[in-house]
């Protein structure tokens, strides 16, 4: 009987795949099965995760003959899971020996939906812990609650999959919305935090995530972003009144964010970007959105106020006139 599944997928990953298969042998048990989906890679991804189909037990290769992007990946590789629990890993990525059993431990003692944990982000020699946003640890919760305030960091502002292990008998709720090619991350966690009945967050920080490397979706610069768009449209669809504002503030903070880095976009992209921003600012309630801009940092303040001049004058702003006619 199979315990855990992990999935793997991966698009032309040559330049890491290595690592993170490496990393899965030194994980390796005989009751963990893992689902590599290749997902249409046309570098030499294929043949190295071939090279370790002896080395590495319970190793299953599915392959895309076209990419489906990485939600339908994910969503491949979980029809396919076999597993009590079932956690991800990226192809960039990779663990520390012994986590995956460390992960297995947690779930099994707290018996809950699902377990959240920390991890460490890398960016060449640098490591960076980055733990999840819940000071209360290794006790089983409600993922409702986990969601508010709107005004701090809450867990649906870590929405990493990777970053947590699953009861695959959660089934849909585990799924990734397929049309997404960004950001799919973001309706995900809302859902499940929604829906799903109980949950825990422990101290354990074995996964590795590389960040800002080149052709990943978070450096790519073309159509893709605009999903970001339909990700959060997913999040704000029939989602309940008392959500509203932190899925408001959560918005305009990562479009603010987004904003920033619209340099990487060509002018008809970007201008397009743009556009669809505004609209969905002014199709938000106007005073939440009113609220969320005054709670954010000049710098992104502007920003948005640039994209939407029509925005409601912000608390703040009103404070810093008062003062400067007194």
């Amino acid at each position: 009987m199979i315990t855990l599944s992990v999935v793997v997928p991966v698009r032309d990953g040559e330049r890491f795949i290595a690592d993170a298969l490496t990393s899965l042998c030194r994980n390796a048990r005989r009751d963990f099965e893992f689902i590599v989906v290749n997902d249409g890679s046309v570098d030499a991804t294929g043949d190295i995760i071939e090279d370790f189909l002896p080395d590495l037990p319970g190793l299953t290769v599915l392959r895309n003959p076209a990419p489906v992007g990485l939600a339908d990946a994910r969503n491949t590789g979980l029809s396919a899971a076999s597993g009590r629990y079932v956690t991800f890993m990226d192809g960039d990525d990779w663990l520390a020996p012994g986590y995956l059993a460390q992960l297995v431990a947690a779930i099994d003692g707290l018996g809950c939906d699902f377990v959240r944990t920390d991890h460490v982000q890398v960016e060449g020699r640098k490591r960076v812990l980055h733990r999840a946003p819940m000071t209360r640890r290794g006790v089983v919760l409600n993922p409702r609650d986990a969601i508010l305030p709107a005004s701090v960091r809450t867990m649906v502002d870590y929405p990493y999959a990777w970053a947590g292990i699953y009861r695959r008998s959660l089934r849909d709720l585990l799924h990734f919305p397929g049309s997404l090619h960004t950001a799919e991350d973001r309706p995900w966690i809302w859902r499940l935090h929604r829906e799903a009945a109980t949950f825990s967050v422990v101290s354990l920080a074995g996964v590795f995530y590389r960040r800002l490397v080149s052709g990943s979706l978070t450096q790519v610069g073309d159509e893709r972003q605009l999903h970001f768009f339909d990700a959060f449209e997913l999040v704000l669809k029939d989602l309940e009144p008392e959500f509203q504002p932190k899925a408001v503030r959560n918005f305009c903070a990562l479009l603010a964010h987004h904003l920033g880095l619209a340099d990487r976009f060509t002018p008809a992209l970007r201008a397009r970007f743009e556009e669809r921003g505004a609209q969905m600012v002014r199709a938000l309630p106007r005073d939440l959105v009113a609220e969320s801009v005054a709670r954010m940092s000049i710098e992104r303040e502007t920003t948005l106020r640039a994209l939407v001049p029509d925005l409601p004058p912000s608390p703040h702003i009103r404070v810093r006139r008062d003062r400067e006619e007194s």
